[in-house]
């Protein structure tokens, strides 16, 4: 981070030119499912993993960006289950990577990039899932040449400076990550918009294609999660990741998978709903070190979410449990300087009694806590800045009364935010 620029600069040349000198590892992969979207990009990762692990199938996962540790980045496949790089294995391959470059300009996220095709390259798998990191024309993972699906999630408003300020050309960025003739999975889109612009290029460009909602749906049904394409259904357990949003990511999963050539039965599919775990996504924090500040019996939630479709999800979450167990609902908010804070507080109006802003640590790009807490206000919630996640928590043990309901408190607004809360929380990845 210090010898290399932490911004975007989005670019293929670097990349391509660094494979050369590497000799290509990015050729050498095992069958790969490449993901690009707005939203649900990482828990489409993770349930991806949870069906091919639960059918039998060694898989690496490639993610970004992490929460605690570099190493979240890296998951690397075996018959036993995956697991996330170790430290000597990280170290040579950075160390390989960084003496090809021969200390050329290059971004941090293009070393990375590098690094995990050199992982995934020399360890042995059956197939690899990877995260595009920003947009995706542009972005270093697209110098994959043949996926055996690309997956499209949710596309909304994020990024604008780098990826339009208008839905469609966000579409058509995220686009870029369709190649000719190869399997198209496009998961539920909130515009349709957006919609068109995947389907287009996807025909442009004669791959198949599955649509969410056209193709293949996904519904709840007394209780089960059910799957429906054109060849199978399936009654599942409900996802363990919470959100009705998260049966439309593990529907375009299960499409991605079957769509990348993939057989995964009834039963594993059964079993990665229950197997699969996602961090910092509606993630409850049941204990640790910041659980112990919070008013006692409190219902701790965790979300990365710092967008305004992302913060509608978490609402929706919300206020569905809030139906079945009404309790005085709190906010703990950090947010950086490049996302839409107004907005993304609008979701939550008339749910939240009341937001505590917090600086976003390790990052300069945080919003003051001050400043974040005008946006809350600006979207009609009471607002507070305090200094940290920790004080917050003492506030509100502090101010609660004997008679009062425990309160459900989230914790949100950055995924940053999230990597600190689950470290100082003493509850990281693993």
């Amino acid at each position: 981070m210090g010898l290399h620029p932490k911004g975007f600069d989005l670019s293929l040349d670097r990349i391509g030119r660094l494979m050369d000198r590497l000799d290509n590892p990015h050729l050498h992969l095992p069958p790969v499912i490449h993901i690009a979207g707005t939203n649900g990009k990482g828990s489409t990762s993770a349930f991806c993993r949870a069906l091919l692990e639960e059918a039998g199938l060694a898989c690496h996962v490639h993610t970004s960006p992490h929460l605690v540790r570099w190493h979240e980045r890296f998951r690397l496949g075996g018959r036993g289950g995956s697991r996330l790089v170790d430290d000597d294995t990280l170290a040579d391959a950075l160390d390989r990577v960084a003496d090809a470059n021969r200390g050329e300009h290059i971004t941090v996220f293009e070393l990375l990039t590098a690094t995990m095709f050199v992982l995934f390259a020399e360890h042995p798998a059956d197939v690899a899932v990877i995260e595009v990191g920003l947009g995706g024309r542009f972005d270093a993972t697209n110098i994959i040449q043949r996926p055996a699906t690309s997956l499209i999630m949710p596309i909304a408003l994020d990024h604008t400076a780098w990826l339009g300020d208008k839905v469609e050309l966000v579409a058509a960025e995220k686009a870029g990550i369709i190649k000719p003739g190869c399997p198209v999975v496009i998961g539920a889109q909130m515009q349709d918009a957006a919609r068109d612009v995947l389907v287009e290029t996807a025909e442009r460009l004669e791959c198949p294609t599955s649509v969410y909602g056209q193709d293949f749906v996904a519904f709840p049904d007394q209780g089960r999660f059910v799957y429906q394409d054109g060849d199978v259904l399936f009654d599942l357990a409900m996802p363990r990741l919470l959100g009705r949003h998260q049966l439309a990511n593990a529907a375009a999963a299960i499409a991605a998978v079957r769509s990348a050539g993939f057989d995964i039965g009834h039963g594993a599919a059964d079993r990665a709903m229950q197997s699969v775990q996602w961090p910092a996504r509606m993630q409850r924090l049941s204990r640790g070190a910041l659980v112990d500040l919070a008013p006692a019996n409190s219902e701790i939630w965790l979300d990365g979410g710092h967008n305004p479709a992302a913060g509608q999800a978490i609402a929706e979450e919300l206020a569905a449990r809030n139906e079945i167990d009404d309790r005085p609902v709190f906010m703990i908010a950090g947010m950086i300087d490049t996302k839409d804070q107004t907005n993304f507080f609008r979701q939550f109006a008339g749910l939240v009694k009341r937001v505590f802003t917090v600086p976003v640590p390790q990052t300069e790009a945080s919003v003051p806590n001050d400043e974040l807490a005008v946006k809350a206000n600006e979207a009609g919630l009471p607002a507070e800045p305090i200094h940290s996640v920790a004080n917050a928590l003492r506030l509100l043990a502090d101010n609660q009364e004997t008679d009062d309901l425990s309160p459900r408190i989230l914790i949100c607004g950055s995924l940053y935010l999230a990597g600190a809360v689950l470290k100082e929380n003493g509850t990281v990845p693993e």
